[in-house]
């Protein structure tokens, strides 16, 4: 159940009440594709952080170690030592992402395996079932994320049958979660609005997606190659259709600027790769910006990353001391970076939330962006 708080213009502070615990939103969800933040980011760093929500995703636990083992073990929470919520993607970007290696049908996408090359089929209820044996606390629609760069008549027919994988999604989690042996019979499912860049689609869809009455409303084919202000309109456009009274997940997006942003219009939900890949090559994340640890300037400064920041890296460890274990190659500083930059992640939401709930979210985004914009370094 999702509980609206408080509204401050568009921007909504929120509550989604789950099996698994309940998720303060506006929420960044910590990337954990194959049940790990890549960067040895364990669980128990994970709570330390403040981490709300863990991502992995359904195509790459599918191919390893395989969903059936996953289930066996009792099912992702048990398997990695997480009691938190988690949301796993559907599979349906790797639809995109792995383009020379798939075949689109009505029936679904035939993969060949990233990792083997072996023949993989997937669609609406095999995907399902897969969220199902990992028995996540949120399941992802199967869809196809189609380019921005695509024509209309493909985004439209691309679209219309997305739409009917959803209703093939909902029938099969129905049925999944009336099973005596399903692991998690309360799992949520959330729909997927597509259309690329052209509004009336995507409002069409979104209208379409509403009916059916989903936990939970994601828009996805975003920061996939459009600009900055095409992303932003489109947000704007089809939030206005989806309901206000279930959260609303801007799929893979983004950096700070993203989600102060996207909040603004409207959204509760995030995740992005950026945190922990631009960690891992000593690209962190502070209020004056985001600063480049292998610069040279870096050498001698005692400094930690970001005065008064309390993540474990800012707490013991100086700038100069992390530019060394990276310029060495030792994971530590890796992991270290990468710790920092989720906590960050971590605590913007928390100011986020407060932000809306005093009523001054406008003001806050503005300061926020005026102080990274002036002091960024690359």
């Amino acid at each position: 159940m999702y509980e609206l708080i408080k509204q401050d213009g568009s921007a909504r502070r929120g509550r989604l009440h789950t099996v698994h615990g309940v998720i303060e939103t506006p929420v960044f969800m910590n990337v954990g594709t194959v049940a790990a933040i890549k960067g040895a980011v364990s669980t128990t760093d994970l709570k330390e952080i403040g981490t709300q929500v863990e991502l992995s995703n359904t195509y790459h636990l599918h191919v390893r170690p395989g969903d059936e083992i996953v289930r066996k073990l009792g099912g992702l929470h048990r398997f990695m030592a997480w009691d938190r919520p988690i949301l796993t993607d559907s599979g349906g970007f790797q639809v995109f992402s792995l383009a020379g290696l798939r075949k689109i049908r009505e029936e679904g996408v035939y993969f060949n395996s990233h990792i083997d090359g072996r023949k993989i089929f997937m669609g609406p209820e095999e995907s399902m079932q897969i969220q199902s044996n990992l028995a996540s606390t949120i399941a992802m629609a199967f869809d196809e994320c189609p380019s921005s760069k695509a024509g209309r008549d493909y985004i439209q027919a691309s679209v219309d049958r997305t739409a009917r994988w959803l209703a093939r999604c909902k029938a099969k989690m129905e049925e999944l979660n009336e099973r005596e042996d399903t692991i998690n019979r309360q799992q949520l499912l959330f729909g997927i609005n597509q259309g690329a860049v052209y509004e009336d689609i995507r409002i069409q869809h979104a209208q379409q997606i509403t009916e059916l009455d989903l936990d939970g409303y994601a828009i996805g084919g975003l920061a996939v190659g459009e600009s900055h202000e095409e992303m932003y309109r489109i947000i704007e456009a089809v939030v206005l259709h989806l309901p206000l009274t279930k959260p609303i997940y801007l799929m893979g997006v983004g950096t700070p600027a993203n989600i102060l942003e996207a909040v603004e219009r409207g959204v509760d939900f995030f995740d992005c790769v950026y945190p922990s890949r631009n960690g891992r090559h000593g690209h962190v994340y502070t209020k004056y910006g985001k600063l480049n640890l292998f610069n040279a300037k870096y050498e001698l400064d005692e400094r930690p990353i970001e005065e008064g920041c309390g993540c474990p890296a800012c707490r013991t460890y100086s700038r100069a001391y992390i530019r060394h274990l990276l310029k060495a190659k030792e994971m530590l500083g890796m992991r270290l970076c990468v710790l920092h930059n989720l906590y960050y992640y971590n605590k913007l939401m928390e100011k986020i939330r407060s932000a809306i709930e005093e009523g001054r979210y406008s003001e806050f985004k503005r300061d926020t962006l005026r102080m990274m914009e002036e002091n960024q370094d690359n």
